[in-house]
Formats: C-alpha cells, structure tokens, sequence
C-alpha cells in the first residue's frame, strides 16, 4: 500500500501542504510538479525547487521517478518561478535578499557538542546545536501577542499576521460553541470572541489547541521553568504527523526554528517538522534548559505584577485573572 507523505512548500504567495507517495516507484517529478502548480499556481516549466539546510537546487527531469531527488517525510521544498523557463533544469540559484550567506562551521573547526551549547548570534539570538543544524531561539516582541507572534512566524513567516491568528481562533469558537462553551471558555463564547480579537489579551491553551487544529500540526510547548512539554495535537485525520516548537517563559512565548547556521537569513529557517524526528523536541528542551540557567523564566504563581490600566499591584497570574475578570482589564506589566 502506497503511503501519503506531507511535504510542506514555501513559496511567493505563502505556504502549503501537498501529499505524495514517496515510496512509490510510479509517481514521477513531473506529478510532484504538478502537485505543486496545484497548490500554487507556478507552471511546471518555471518551477525552481530547493531542500535541505543548506537549500541546495534540485534539479527537475520529469519523466524521472520521484525517488530520484531525494525527498523524505517532513522535508521542506522552496518553491520559485523563474522568469525564463530555460533556467528550471538547470539547478539555478533562487535569489536572495542578503548577500552574506553564512554556512554552518565545519567540524573540524567547531567540535560537536552532544549536549547542547547555548550561544548568541549576530543578531542576538540563542541557539543550540542540532543534528542538521542550529535551533534558533526566535524572540518575538512582548506586547501581549506573544503567543499569536510566535505562531504566525512559524506558519505564515509573517508575525504581523497575529491579528489574523486571533481571528481564526474566534472563527472556531463560534463555529464550534459546543465544544467551546461557557464552562470551558470561563465566559460566555460571544464574549471570549469578542475579548480574544483584542490586541491586550493573552492567549493560552485554548488557542494553542485550536491552531494546532486550524494548521493542522502538533504545538509542542517548553516551558523553561519546569522543562515540562505540552503537546496540543490536531487529532485523527487532521494530523499530518508534523510539530512545531515554542518556548514559554511563564508570561510570554517565542518560536523556535531550525537553520543551518546561526545567522542564517530567516528565509531558510525550518519552522515545522515531522514529528518522527525526536531529536528535534530533545534539542528544544536542551534550548529551555540552557534558558533555565539563566533564569529566564517567570514563576506566574509568585511573580509581582501591576495593573497598566489602573495601577493596581497584583501577585501572581491568579490575582491577575481574577482581576481581569472583575474589571476587565488585561493590560498587565511586571514589576
């Protein structure tokens, strides 16, 4: 029986999932190819396909068998229309904003460590070596979208789409009033639509569930402090057996994202993966844990807090959401 694979594209227009057979020894690059004009519309003859970190070219001869590129589940194709047709066979480079593409260092000037280094790029960013890699601790602006940032970066490489997040959570609330009732939402589901498309309110469980079903991949969430994973996962057939990771300090989530060195440029950052490769949740604990020791975490139950909107001192994010709830007011900053 021939098995489905997920493939995700990045391409022009955004991103997309197709299924192919990989195992297959009948399905040929020109049904890839045309799999791939299906989902974004770029011509078969103007398809300019890379895989891998760093993303090397693949070279597309259609009446070859599929197995002939190279392709594994959970693979990440980045796909670009070439002007000229001519240009698509031959493994042409797609091009790219920045001019210093930084590779991985070598091993023999960087030994490999098993255990996991926290370092700092360029940029500011922390990571940790991974197989394939380097997992990227991506932060995200603190303002109360956090958790929308995070998860419109992994899936739509676009934090500014936030707002667009919060829609689709609100969307599935009242879609689904059912499931999402007053006992579960703490507030009558007109109410919690209507609050959760405000730029002030947090997010948490309950929409880490829903866009883990929306997009249809696992949300693996670290917190730092307790190294604890909690796995929010679509279910049944809206699985397609990939994760994502974002890391949570107590108050605030950021994404983690793999690259193929540390300041590589964001374009070839990997944000989803198959959930087969273990290591890569291993990785972004060893990214929590090295965290940890730097204390960069928030105990919710004892941390101090004020009021934005009325000055108020509170203790802790119980006090915080009783709070809310009695004012509501969700404007919060941390003394």
């Amino acid at each position: 029986m021939t098995t489905m694979s997920p493939v995700r594209l990045r391409h022009p227009n955004g991103l997309a999932t197709i299924k192919i057979p990989l195992d297959s020894d009948t399905f040929t690059v020109q049904d890839l190819q045309q799999e791939i004009h299906s989902a974004t519309n770029i011509l078969p003859s103007r398809q300019m396909l890379k895989t891998g970190y760093p993303p090397r070219s693949l070279t597309l001869v259609p009446e070859l068998p599929l197995s002939s590129l190279g392709l594994h589940k959970g693979d990440q194709l980045i796909v670009a229309e070439a002007s000229d047709p001519a240009h698509v066979s031959t493994g042409a480079q797609i091009p790219t904003t920045t001019a210093d593409l930084r590779q991985p260092p070598s091993s023999a000037s960087s030994p490999r460590n098993t255990e996991g280094s926290l370092r700092t790029s360029q940029s500011g960013s922390e990571y940790v070596e991974a197989d394939g890699g380097y997992l990227i601790h991506r932060v995200v602006p603190d303002d109360n979208s956090c958790l929308f940032s995070s998860l419109a970066l992994i899936f739509e490489q676009d934090i500014t789409k936030s707002a667009r997040l919060r829609q689709v959570v609100a969307e599935h609330i009242q879609k689904d009033t059912e499931t999402y009732n007053e006992a579960i939402l703490g507030m009558p589901p007109t109410k919690y639509m209507s609050t959760i498309q405000k730029p002030a309110t947090w997010g948490g469980a309950i929409e880490l569930s829903i866009l883990a079903k929306h997009y249809r991949t696992e949300i693996c969430s670290i917190d730092v402090e307790t190294g604890r994973i909690d796995h929010f996962s679509p279910q049944g057939p809206e699985d397609t057996g990939m994760r994502c990771i974002v890391i949570y300090s107590g108050i605030h989530y950021d994404a983690a994202t793999l690259a193929p060195s540390p300041d590589a440029p964001v374009e070839w950052h990997q944000t989803v993966f198959s959930v087969e490769n273990a290591g890569t949740l291993d990785t972004g604990k060893q990214l929590a844990g090295r965290l940890r020791t730097k204390r960069a975490y928030t105990n919710t139950a004892t941390f101090d807090l004020k009021c934005e909107q009325c000055g108020k001192g509170l203790k802790g994010e119980k006090e915080a959401r009783a709070h809310a709830e009695e004012t509501g007011h969700v404007r919060f900053g941390e003394y």
